[in-house]
């Protein structure tokens, strides 16, 4: 039986890593929503993670990495590959911890990703069009310049970091019944759901996919890894496969994987900003759409927390002027 298959963590553990970075990030609130909350006939909050440093949930997980990270590789130095959050939860990380990182992300990511990655201090490589083949970049360098390697959501001690964003949830909101969380490779799902099924075995938990790049779905009706097709174009959505780590936790502790196309989480995202006066990702409104949709079936008066992962969003478009 391998290692992924045992890995679970309690709310203790989530506690501990939660006091470990607690300096470093910001416990990002609960806000209620009345339109969604009439809209679906639940009581629904937003987990605005927008709100977080860096701008998403991602740095989570590499702070509290680094804090664990022998003297020796932190020397060395790390590199990642990213769509552009992780990137940035990595940049920052490391000049927190005093440690050289370098990023390589998909030559056609988001500029202000790539700019504020810059910004945070580390180096960026571009390479390929998608993050699997920045990946191969990344691995590269760490055969050649004896860089560690920080996955961005197979890793243990991420998916930890990840779950203290749970963790905050069960805190804040002791009753909530359902939290519905984005899925792209994992990560933040199977830190979240541990977190909630630590605090209550009856919360349900749910992710929600791209329809046009469902890899965790596909993976989790098929009983094992599958490499797909993937055809989305949200980056934080987008991966061919999911982790194993993740892909073992999934299976134990989601409840459901709903997926909706890349133009309704769109929408969601626009509705959202109009609605909610929130900026907001695309891959952060997908648990918006699956709501708007009808994809969640919820009882009447059901507590439901989403899960905006992030607010890195390109506003270049608004640029011309014409929207207003």
């Amino acid at each position: 039986m391998s290692t992924a298959t045992l890995f679970a963590l309690g709310l203790d553990d989530f506690r501990e890593v939660r006091a470990r970075i607690a300096p470093h990030i910001k416990h990002t609130p609960l806000l209620t929503s009345r339109q969604l909350s009439e809209r679906s006939g639940a009581e629904v909050r937003l987990k605005a993670e927008m709100f977080q440093r860096v701008g998403s949930y991602k740095i989570r997980g590499p702070l509290n990495k680094f804090a664990l990270m022998p003297e020796e590789q932190k020397r060395r130095g790390v590199v990642c590959s990213s769509a552009g959050n992780h990137a940035q939860g990595v940049a920052l990380a490391a000049k927190i911890h005093g440690i050289r990182a370098v990023v390589c992300m998909a030559a056609n990511a988001t500029p202000a990703k790539i700019a504020a990655t810059r910004g945070y201090g580390a180096e960026v490589v571009l390479h390929g069009s998608i993050w699997d083949e920045a990946n191969e970049k990344a691995k590269e360098l760490v055969r050649s310049e004896g860089l560690t390697y920080v996955h961005p959501f197979d890793d243990e001690q991420l998916i930890a970091g990840q779950g203290t964003l749970g963790l905050e949830i069960v805190q804040d909101w002791p009753e909530v019944d359902v939290v519905v969380v984005p899925i792209g490779g994992g990560g933040l799902i199977s830190g979240v759901s541990m977190a909630v099924k630590s605090h209550n075995p009856k919360a349900r938990v749910i992710g929600v996919e791209s329809s046009d790049g469902p890899a965790m779905k596909r993976s989790i009706e098929a009983g094992r890894l599958e490499t797909i097709d993937c055809r989305t174009i949200i980056d934080g959505l987008r991966v061919r496969r999911v982790g194993e780590i993740n892909f073992s936790v999934v299976q134990r502790f989601v409840d459901d994987i709903v997926t909706l196309p890349d133009r309704d989480i769109f929408e969601a995202m626009i509705w959202t900003m109009e609605r909610c006066k929130l900026v907001l990702e695309g891959a952060a409104a997908a648990p918006v759409g699956a709501l708007l949709h009808g994809l969640i079936k919820l009882p009447a008066g059901a507590r439901v927390a989403l899960v905006l992962s992030g607010g890195n969003v390109n506003l270049d478009p608004l640029r011309g002027l014409a929207w207003n």
